[in-house]
């Protein structure tokens, strides 16, 4: 049985993998482009491995080794980790709802997939502590997307980043977290913070 830390940590080592050695790779190769859903599936995939700036890279990077921290200092589960592998095409799958998005790449959306996870598991199965602190975060994780419009436009420029954002991705992405952490939850009563 592999430790909850263990596995935490190496969904947030393989995410950071992928995305950089996405970086060397060709964007038009790797990146979600909706038109391509059915011929090319696996962009479902490989949209993490694209990033249009070494800060988006390095950004996104450190998100993703935050969130695999937040999962091990939690004590979520390894089961769980393996529910944020499930959401990471999801994350990608969720964006036809914004059609007029015609590429995407990063690792945001699949960040904001992992902190809905740990945040869903410490609601359900945490100590009364652990319960108010996720409430805290749940709230200014909601105030976050909230404020990033996500129903707007598909793209907005960023000028602290450089680039152009798609803030749909984070709410995808927390759905499908959130999905996929209360679905695992609702069917593994014994899932408790483990040692």
């Amino acid at each position: 049985m592999i430790r909850p830390a263990v596995a935490w940590a190496g969904v947030a080592a393989l995410f950071a993998v992928c995305a950089l050695l996405g970086f060397t790779v060709d964007r038009e190769v790797l990146d979600w482009q909706p038109s391509l859903v059915v011929t090319e599936p696996w962009r479902a995939f490989t949209a993490i491995g694209v990033h249009y700036s070494v800060a988006h890279l390095v950004g996104n990077v450190a998100g993703v080794a935050i969130t695999g921290a937040f999962g091990v200092v939690a004590r979520a589960p390894a089961r769980l980790a393996g529910a944020w592998l499930v959401a990471w095409p999801l994350t990608q799958l969720g964006l036809l709802v914004k059609p007029s998005l015609l590429h995407y790449g990063g690792l945001s959306g699949v960040v904001h997939a992992g902190v809905a996870i740990v945040i869903v598991f410490l609601l359900a199965r945490g100590t009364r502590a652990q319960r108010w602190v996720a409430g805290l975060v749940l709230l200014g994780f909601i105030a976050k997307l909230i404020n990033e419009a996500p129903w707007g436009p598909a793209v907005r420029h960023s000028d602290s980043w450089g680039i152009n954002v798609a803030p749909i991705v984070h709410l995808t992405g927390a759905i499908s977290g959130a999905v996929c952490a209360a679905i695992l939850l609702m069917f593994s009563s014994r899932l408790r913070t483990d040692p």
